[in-house]
């Protein structure tokens, strides 16, 4: 081999010593260096463990601690719950003990109380054995009465029957009349006073004044010559105005007046205020007449349908057909017996729409009933049938309701009152035509009247006089004392009150009053 390559094998051998030297002194740096870490590890370890072992000695120590404290904790709880159940078992048991005591009374009791019923019936039946033979010896004296009764008395079995039972019905009707006047004196008491409060509160809240009318009218005139100018030459002005108008001109020697005379009261209106018209137009000829008739007339219409809806308006109802608008304002210039429907219509709605509301009834019915209640009247010139059948008719016609045809229908009691509405209307209708100045009539029919309360109330049997005073509010009747015993008298008053009812006409009401009176007499001598 040559030198170069022998040193270059030398000098890798020699390089690989020295690296296999160092090589071996890294591996005992780095295993020193291990085991010096092992050690520190080992040291740690054994520092760890032995924190591990104290802390897990202080938490099984505290575990412990704290078992023992929630073991004591609900072993005081189960001691508290035992000790509450105790109390109430022997709560229960004192109960059960005092149940059991009162059972054992009640036992006693009904024990004792058996006893007695025992005794009682015992007793019961002793003295209905008794009774039985009592009954037996009373029916034996009872025959015996009867037959020596019979035999004084020369009347049969049947006879002495019908005499008692004819006893008996006297007595009856004597105490069913007795008993009738405890129970009306008593029921007025009460009613008659409440009435009386609700029926005076009303007057008192309504004094509306008494407006009466009358078959004529007066035109005043500037001066007497306008009277030859109404009359017209021949008289025909006056005959077309009478003819346009259908009333009476009644010219007399009365100074600066004329008179318009007719029943209708529209057409007396109609026929006063054309003339007023022609006396301030100053023409006065047939033809100005008709002319003016017809103004009048179709003014008057239209005024009519004002006083409807006023009416209407001032009562408080509405809904009200256009048509009974109409009619409620021709009420303005109807009348009866002297008095103006127009108000005595609203007059008659107050009053009942304030006892309504003071009875808590229904104030708008009342009220419209009670305008409504004598709206025939405004027909009964133009059409056949009574007032109340042309009312009827007229509602039922524009759609009013049933209850308001009652009302209208029933306050002359010709047909049975269905609300108590309807009865407030007649009662607050009679108050309003017998209030003092309220009506007039003739004196030939008041004579009448008079004449007939007399006759009616002298046809019973035991009156001995009737006067009738007050104007014919009331009729006092004066009866035999020997006929018309006290409790008959009562009867007697109501008799004649319910023949009055059904044979007269009236306004307002009538009071009978029977008055028995026993006089003894004695003479000194």
């Amino acid at each position: 081999m040559s030198d170069p390559t022998l040193m270059l094998l030398a000098g890798l051998a020699l390089g690989l010593l020295v690296a296999t030297s160092l090589i071996y002194g890294y591996l005992r740096i780095k295993r020193r260096t291990a085991a010096a870490l092992l050690a520190n590890a080992r040291t740690e370890s054994g520092t760890l463990l032995a924190d591990a072992r104290k802390e897990a000695e202080r938490v099984k120590t505290a575990a412990v601690v704290e078992g023992k404290m929630a073991a004591l904790k609900v072993r005081e709880e189960i001691e508290e719950e035992l000790k509450k159940r105790r109390e109430e078992i022997d709560r229960m048991a004192r109960r059960v003990e005092e149940s059991e005591r009162n059972a054992q009374r009640r036992s006693d009791q009904l024990d004792h109380r058996e006893k007695d019923q025992t005794a009682r019936e015992q007793r019961a039946a002793d003295t209905e054995a008794q009774l039985r033979q009592k009954e037996g010896e009373v029916e034996q004296v009872y025959r015996e009465a009867r037959e020596r009764l019979e035999q004084n008395a020369g009347l049969s079995r049947e006879d002495a029957r019908q005499e008692v039972l004819r006893r008996a019905e006297d007595e009856a009707k004597t105490a069913a009349a007795a008993l009738a006047r405890d129970i009306k004196e008593q029921a007025k008491k009460t009613a008659d006073k409440e009435a009386r409060r609700i029926i005076a509160m009303a007057a008192q809240r309504l004094a509306s004044d008494a407006t009466s009318e009358s078959t004529v009218a007066s035109v005043a005139l500037p001066n007497d010559e306008m009277k030859g100018r109404i009359i017209g030459r021949e008289g025909r002005n006056i005959r077309a105005f009478e003819t346009a108008t259908g009333v009476d001109v009644i010219i007399d020697d009365t100074p600066d007046t004329v008179v318009i005379s007719c029943f209708n009261p529209i057409r007396r209106e109609i026929a006063k205020r054309a003339l007023e018209a022609l006396i301030t137009d100053g023409r006065i000829q047939p033809g100005r007449i008709e002319e003016i008739v017809v103004k009048v007339e179709k003014q008057l219409d239209e005024e009519l349908v004002e006083l409807g809806e006023q009416a209407a308006y001032e009562v408080g109802i509405h809904g009200l057909h256009a048509e009974l608008i109409k009619l409620i304002g021709r009420m303005r210039y109807r009348t009866s017996y002297g008095q103006n429907i127009y108000d005595h219509s609203k007059e008659v709605a107050w009053l009942a729409g304030m006892m309504a509301a003071e009875l808590k009834l229904d104030v708008a019915l009342a009220k419209r009933g009670a305008l409504l209640h004598d709206l025939g009247k405004v027909l009964t010139h133009e059409h056949e049938g009574t007032h109340v059948e042309l009312g009827v008719e007229m509602a039922r016609k524009y759609g009013e309701s049933e209850a308001v045809i009652n009302c209208i229908e029933a306050h002359h009691d010709d047909v049975p009152h269905e609300s108590a509405e309807s009865v407030l209307v007649q009662a607050s209708d009679a108050i309003s035509g017998a209030r003092p100045g309220a009506r007039r009539e003739a004196f030939e029919s008041y004579v009448k009247r008079l004449t007939n309360l007399e006759e009616i109330a002298n046809g019973f049997k035991g009156v001995e006089k009737t006067n009738v005073i007050q104007a014919g509010r009331e009729v006092r009747v004066i009866v035999t004392p020997d006929k018309v015993g006290d409790d008959e008298a009562a009867t007697l008053a109501e008799a004649i009150a319910q023949r009055i009812e059904q044979e007269l006409q009236y306004p307002g009401q009538i009071r009978v009053v029977v008055i028995r009176e026993t006089r003894s007499v004695g003479v000194a001598k």
